[in-house]
């Protein structure tokens, strides 16, 4: 791993950090009581961070979100879809006419107020990206965001509208010259985010997932690039079932620290799934608890060698809904606010590694490297215009 260089935000330099208030938002966005996806998940996360007392400790500041309004989800998905979602949400037309979208599945059934409630996911991770540009504070989380699986026109994969594309696409409104990296580390490809902005030469994204071979959507292969200008900010690692903290955390280092060096993105926006815990039960990774924390500390240190410090957060997958996800996300919360400490020891007490995971270094190396030669001369050019 990087060491941490001397002068930067860990010798003193304090992060200012703003939380979404979602609690109310987060019971709103429910697929129901048999879906793996549970509001359970955000409400833990804020119940661990008030009783950790990490917003009174840090200085965090709190702000409500909002609903995101029509022509910034318009930005990321066709009218076509969203007048879709609306009319199947009020009842104007079957729920038939819905599965040509998405709507209507197992993975995305109804539900009371979807659009509304869609929206408004998207409005709390507007309201963390906008007090980012702005200079109110330098990081903000949104626990109830991260459905980044829906596409331009379809739901998809537990989400409805792709919170992070729209956030994204209003900070480039906000900012037309700026340069945005979107980093995913849900077990799942970030595909959605990926797709809508595949010819955008303004945003870099990168998804480290368990490979499409074994798991869905079937994407986020080393050969999607990009497309047009755009070619070389697409960047993907899929990983082997069973891979482990070593391996993992070594690629992100490496792949967080070699893209942002060389595209010096002026906002970074995380998807933080946690997902890719050994024992979730949608997925086949192989990661402990004490992985996240370094997780956490190897994202935080590249937005602030690399960029601008500027940093947006998002929750994201994870479906040990009372157990391990609220546990990282809030990690991943004090890690932001600069308070790590906070979190206690017996959070990381897990398994131990070589009991949940296999060693893959050689052929993650090699992917590491393809990727890094592929991509880093297109994003040396695109920082330096």
């Amino acid at each position: 791993m990087r060491q941490v260089r001397s002068g930067g935000y860990r010798d003193g330099m304090s992060d200012s950090t703003t939380l979404i208030r979602v609690p109310d938002l987060a019971r709103l966005y429910d697929f129901g009581p048999t879906h793996p996806l549970r509001p359970e998940r955000v409400l833990g996360t804020l119940d661990h961070i008030a009783r950790l007392g990490i917003v009174e400790k840090a200085g965090v500041k709190e702000m409500d979100a909002r609903r995101a309004n029509d022509d910034e989800i318009l930005a990321v998905h066709s009218a076509e879809f969203v007048n879709a979602v609306r009319d199947v949400d009020a009842g104007v037309v079957t729920s038939q006419f819905g599965l040509q979208y998405g709507v209507g599945t197992p993975d995305n059934p109804i539900f009371p107020d979807m659009h509304s409630a869609s929206a408004a996911v998207c409005g709390a991770t507007v309201t963390a990206a906008e007090v980012v540009v702005r200079g109110d504070a330098q990081h903000s989380f949104n626990p109830a965001g991260g459905l980044h699986h829906a596409r331009r026109s379809e739901a998809s994969g537990f989400c409805i509208y792709n919170d992070p594309a729209v956030a994204i696409a209003r900070v480039l409104a906000m900012r037309p010259g700026w340069r945005v990296m979107y980093i995913d580390v849900d077990v799942h490809h970030g595909d959605g985010v990926q797709w809508i902005f595949y010819d955008e030469p303004r945003v870099l994204t990168l998804s480290l997932h368990q490979s499409g071979r074994y798991l869905y959507p079937g994407t986020g292969f080393t050969d999607e690039l990009g497309r047009g200008d755009a070619v070389g900010t697409s960047t993907n690692l899929p990983l082997m079932p069973l891979t482990g903290n070593d391996d993992y955390l070594w690629a992100l280092d490496a792949l967080v620290n070699g893209l942002a060096e060389s595209y010096r993105p002026d906002l970074v926006l995380t998807q933080l799934g946690a997902d890719t815990h050994h024992d979730d039960p949608l997925a086949n990774l192989g990661l402990t608890m004490e992985a996240y924390p370094t997780m956490g500390r190897i994202l935080h240190d590249a937005i602030h060698a690399h960029g601008s410090g500027r940093w947006v957060a998002t929750g994201g997958g994870g479906y040990q809904a009372e157990t391990v996800v609220p546990k990282v996300w809030t990690m991943h919360f004090a890690e932001m606010s600069g308070i790590p400490e906070a979190i206690p020891s017996e959070w990381l007490m897990d398994r131990a590694p070589d009991e949940v995971s296999r060693p893959f270094r050689d052929s993650v190396r090699e992917s590491v490297d393809e990727v890094l030669a592929a991509c880093v001369p297109h994003l040396e050019k695109l920082a330096s215009t």
